[in-house]
């Protein structure tokens, strides 16, 4: 089974867990093997040197009987070559390795007869041991030393007619050597073996623990993309990796539903810096944002009408307002009964902040009118039924007909959390908050659904949106505690602009600018010619046809 290349999460490697255990258990098994090998090959060693030690005791005897026969024979001949020759001969027969020797040397250190790789070596070395040991009473043994460089083993009798110690021994690292090769060649088998286990138990392993390779990878994978999810668990065995995974599906599955629920009451800057920073502070910003502005006319004739009915109405129009504007990429800053703020800027990418602020204030009047739509159906329909309605009935469908007003304006304004951190809110404070609100207010004097300011107007415009939007200029005014006029506007799609509707914006523009420069007499004319709502608020400020002293076009509005 192939595995994966190594996965990182920052500069840690993230080893698999099968890989893990099959590399613990090879290098135990190896260590194992191996130290069970080699305590085999030392006590096999030690049985060797015992037999090793018998083999030579048995040809030492042989050698010395020989010995004693060749002795009787030097007597008799009187030629030591010739035994000396034959007694060489009948120790080589009983060699068995290129390191077996035999050596015949007497006290003083003269060789009397010898063969063997060594044989010179080991009696100059062990003829002192020998003679002190011959001096205790001890004439024959088993000893070890080092000669040469080489370790030999041998044994020895002294022969009392030769007047000389017969050694017979081999060197032991060759007397050695076959075993130690033995012990390489399984060394090697049960390396062979041991990776020959550990590939079949990788895979076993592996197929035991696949399930965890699919929550690890499931977790890896939601950790990069920061979203909680629900790891695939078909098909697993019942075992504890598999209730592992259940308890985190289980652990992801009510997260997950704290998040979606926390989503409902924050906005989703907050959820995801919540998510991503795992806290939410006390702190926010000056930034450049577009607020929108959005409230219900009449709601107190609709609060006394409906009484907690009207809940049910508001959350029918307030679930469709609201994904108007998250679908354009603005934030909720707060519901408070009628109102509705909203801020466009605050998340990252997408389209120009004061465009999809526009977007949304239609989106919300398209909402309302839906609404009245129906409610207007459902009253044919039961008109259809009733003929007539009671005063009482008629209150209540007036009160369902729903309309909204919506302000628009924009700059530098603070946003984020404040509170405390025991109950904390987001929010929007600033001048062009409180100005939105104003100009939503005008909505109901000028009878224009949607009113914003210049600079909304320029965000627009100067972002590429101007062929999409027409600003039509309405007045220049002084909200209640301002201090200063500012132009408003009343934006309109173009493309819903037919030709009587552009007639009556030319006039009401040759009006407007009249009433700027105080000819209202001439501007009264153009008004009566525009079939606009809003020319009507004009005809009622300029009925005296003059403007009062020290007039700059700028109206002050007394109320909100």
């Amino acid at each position: 089974m192939a595995h994966k290349p190594l996965r990182k999460i920052g500069k840690t490697r993230i080893v698999p867990f099968a890989l893990r255990i099959a590399l613990i258990f090879s290098v135990f098994m190896l260590v194992s093997n191996f130290a069970t090998n080699y305590i085999n090959l030392t006590l096999h060693q030690e049985a060797l040197v015992e037999q090793l030690r018998l083999l030579l005791v048995e040809n030492l005897k042989e050698l010395y009987t020989y010995a004693g026969n060749q002795y009787e024979i030097y007597e008799i001949q009187k030629d030591f070559e010739q035994v000396k020759a034959s007694l060489t001969n009948k120790a080589t027969l009983t060699f068995k390795n290129k390191g077996s020797f035999f050596v015949m040397v007497s006290p003083s250190g003269d060789v009397i007869a010898g063969r063997g790789e060594g044989a010179q070596d080991v009696a100059i070395s062990a003829l002192p041991l020998l003679v002190q040991r011959q001096a205790e009473g001890q004439e024959d043994g088993f000893l070890s030393l080092k000669a040469g460089g080489s370790e030999y083993v041998y044994v020895y009798k002294y022969h009392p007619r030769w007047k000389a110690f017969l050694l017979r021994g081999e060197k032991l690292q060759e007397f050695y050597a076959k075993s130690r090769q033995i012990f390489w060649i399984v060394l090697g088998l049960i390396v062979v073996i041991s990776l020959v286990l550990t590939w079949v138990g990788l895979r076993l392993i592996t197929a035991a623990t696949k399930y965890l390779q699919v929550m690890t990878e499931s977790i890896l994978k939601m950790t990069q993309e920061q979203h909680l999810d629900l790891i695939n668990l078909h098909g697993a065995s019942n075992d504890d990796i598999t209730f592992l995974g259940a308890a985190f599906n289980s652990l992801s599955s009510t997260v997950n539903n704290l998040l979606f629920i926390f989503r409902k009451f924050v906005n989703k800057d907050i959820a995801l810096q919540a998510y991503r920073e795992k806290e939410v502070r006390l702190e926010g910003r000056e930034r450049e944002l577009t607020v929108l502005f959005s409230d219900i006319k009449s709601f107190t004739f609709i609060t006394e009408t409906l009484g907690t009915d009207i809940i049910k109405l508001l959350n029918l129009h307030y679930d469709r307002a609201i994904r108007e504007i998250l679908s354009r990429e603005g934030i909720v800053g707060s519901i408070i009964g009628d109102a509705l703020l909203a801020v466009f800027g605050v998340l990252e990418g997408g389209k120009n902040k004061s465009y999809q602020a526009l977007q949304a204030a239609y989106g919300i009047q398209r909402v309302a009118q839906s609404l009245r739509e129906k409610m207007q159906e459902k009253k044919q329909k039961l008109l259809e039924l009733k003929q007539s309605f009671t005063e009482e009935e008629e209150r209540l469908l007036k009160a369902v007909m729903l309309e909204v007003g919506v302000g628009i304006d924009g700059g530098r304004v603070f946003y984020g959390n404040i509170g405390s951190y025991e109950r904390m809110t987001n929010t929007v404070i600033g001048d062009n908050v409180n100005s939105a609100s104003r100009l939503e207010g005008l909505t109901r004097v000028y009878g224009v659904p949607v009113i914003c300011s210049e600079y909304v107007k320029m965000d627009v415009e100067g972002n590429g949106y101007g062929e999409e939007f027409l600003f039509v200029e309405l007045d220049q005014v002084q909200v209640k505690g301002k201090t200063e006029g500012k132009r408003i506007y009343w934006p309109l799609f173009r493309a819903h602009l037919d030709e009587k509707i552009q007639r009556d914006l030319e006039i009401f523009q040759k009006a407007l600018k009249a009433y700027y420069e105080g000819e209202w007499e001439r501007a009264q004319e153009w008004f009566r010619m525009v079939s606009l709502p809003c020319a009507s608020v004009f005809l009622d400020r300029i009925q005296e046809k003059k403007p009062p002293k020290g007039w700059n076009g700028i109206w002050t509005m007394t109320s909100k």
